[in-house]
């Protein structure tokens, strides 16, 4: 009997590899079994399977390396930790990163708390700078970047802003997974959450569900750092005299913002941006401590008041500073910078503050980079409102400076380019042109400087490729988004505004390949465009590079 079954076993996997839609094939194959039952144990003992023998079990994948209860991810395993995990928060970093390394001991310290309670939830970790591809793949731009990958969606990820300590990343996985806000029905659970943290979150909506409720629901998953609850209590609302849908904010168990919430007039980027202002003070001043905060609020526009904290003016500037800063919370982020502090030394740089323009007034739009300078030079209320009105409303222009054109800095193989002749070099019509963007003050800058020079004679008589360099802590460059020092960036022949990023490795033979495959040949790119067009089609194209090298 232990025969027969076995062998009938042995059948089944062929039976299963009819098509489903030949049921007669399927029959008749089912009928074959059967009819070689008799047979089948002598076939075995052939192939050398014994009456008593099994198949060798398949051998088990080793498990995926883990770290502080972190899985150790890489494009070889990534596939498998998907299908294997529920729900999987990864950590994308550098590993020599400062902020990388601050936010890895928290996520560690939320990995193995949750690794207990929530066995479903696993912490990942890809270390960018071996994993290019799939930095790539991700478009990870930031360092860190945390994503959250859902039943083994490696398309869809859920990105993870802000979080930066343990408790909030463990909450922000709970308002992922379940309810994202907690239902108050009565004045006393009011006051418990109100009174719990510093800062609360009360949602009072006339029903639960609806346009409103859900846009609440989704910006509470965002701000895990915040605690939030949605009430729909007749005597919640009479206790804080509230009588439409509104969501309240509260600090230290007080009331500091009521915005009054309507269906489809308000989106969760707007309302999330709004509550995390309140996070942070009305001004707050630039320190290591603050640094990483302020970024995290997703306002994209800052205004910065540089100052030192000693002058015997500041107590009225600061006052007048904070007074403006009132009406446009949620829109402005407005910060203090101490001119007397040495630790704020390169955001003077990146400003181009000296000693002689304090006090001074810079708002920076985060997502262009553009810096536009306030034109009073007196801080009062009245030019401090004036200015982020002109801002707002789309009339103020921005600040570009440049330094000036060296008298030779087309003499040495490696071009020295400043603001003002950036456009007419790097937008040439019939040169390839490979720009590196350095700060002086950089260790890294400075170590790569000498393989650079390297690059520079060995393409110093090439008649289409460009060697150049520039100092971006000094010059302006609008056409061009910053990133970490130093940064490369290559310019093709006969293209208008055309950028092509360098992400490979800093060598000097790593650079000349770089430059090889992307160079063009002259003639070929100068008749004709990258889509084709000729160069009587360019008229427009000109006009615009024209226009550029105006600015």
């Amino acid at each position: 009997m232990a025969i027969l079954t076995a062998n009938i076993q042995l059948l089944v996997p062929f039976s299963h590899s009819v098509p489903a839609k030949c049921s007669r094939c399927r029959m008749k194959t089912l009928w074959l079994s059967f009819l070689m039952l008799p047979f089948l144990p002598s076939l075995a003992a052939e192939d050398g399977i014994g009456p008593k023998e099994t198949k060798p079990k398949k051998a088990r994948l080793p498990k995926i390396k883990e770290e502080n209860n972190i899985l150790v991810l890489k494009k070889s395993n990534f596939d498998r930790a998907l299908k294997e995990t529920k729900y999987l928060l990864v950590e994308f970093y550098i590993s020599l990163s400062g902020p990388s390394q601050t936010l890895a001991e928290e996520f560690a310290k939320a990995a193995g708390q949750l690794k207990k309670e929530a066995p479903d939830i696993r912490f990942g970790k890809v270390d960018v700078t071996e994993q290019k591809d799939m930095k790539k793949e991700f478009n990870i731009q930031e360092f860190p970047t945390v994503k959250f990958f859902v039943d083994g969606d490696r398309k869809n990820p859920i990105d993870c802003k802000g979080v930066r300590e343990a408790s909030a990343f463990i909450t922000w996985l709970r308002r992922r997974i379940g309810p994202s806000t907690v239902v108050i029905n009565s004045t006393d659970q009011a006051e418990a959450i109100i009174n719990c943290e510093d800062l609360a979150v009360i949602g009072f909506f006339k029903e639960r569900h609806g346009g409103a409720v859900e846009v609440f629901y989704e910006t509470a998953r965002d701000v895990p750092e915040l605690p939030f609850g949605v009430t729909v209590s007749e005597e919640v609302f009479v206790s804080y005299g509230i009588r439409e849908n509104t969501i309240a904010v509260f600090k230290k168990g007080k009331p500091v913002h009521n915005e009054v919430s309507e269906d489809g007039k308000q989106n969760k980027v707007d309302l999330t941006r709004l509550i995390k202002t309140f996070t942070m003070d009305l001004v707050t001043e630039y320190n290591l401590e603050t640094s990483v905060k302020i970024f995290d609020v997703p306002v994209e526009t800052h205004i910065l008041l540089f100052t030192p904290k000693n002058s015997e003016t500041f107590n009225k500037t600061y006052e007048d500073y904070e007074s403006a800063a009132v009406e446009f919370r949620g829109k402005i982020m407005f910060i203090l910078v101490d001119t007397n502090e040495t630790r704020n030394g390169r955001v003077f740089e990146y400003f181009r503050i000296t000693e002689v323009d304090v006090p001074a007034v810079r708002i920076l739009n985060l997502t262009s980079d553009a810096k536009y300078k306030m034109p009073a030079d007196e801080v009062t209320v009245e030019n401090l409102r004036s200015f982020c009105h002109s801002y707002l409303d789309g009339k103020a222009k921005p600040h570009v400076p440049s330094e000036e054109i060296p008298e030779d800095w087309d003499k040495n193989p490696v071009k020295m380019l400043v603001g003002k002749n950036f456009n007419r070099v790097a937008f040439n019509k019939t040169k390839n042109v490979f720009v590196m963007f350095y700060a002086p003050w950089s260790h890294d800058c400075r170590k790569l400087l000498p393989i650079w020079d390297e690059l520079g004679k060995k393409y110093e008589n090439h008649e289409n490729i460009v060697i150049a360099k520039i100092d971006f802590t000094a010059n302006d460059i609008q056409l061009v988004m910053l990133d970490r020092y130093p940064f490369f960036r290559f310019f093709p022949v006969g293209s208008n505004n055309q950028v092509v990023v360098y992400d490979g490795e800093y060598t000097l033979e790593a650079f000349a390949e770089f430059l090889e495959k992307q160079s063009k040949p002259k003639v070929e790119a100068a008749e004709k465009t990258p889509s084709g067009e000729s160069k009587e089609d360019l008229t427009e194209e000109q006009t615009v590079i024209k226009q550029k090298e105006e600015l």
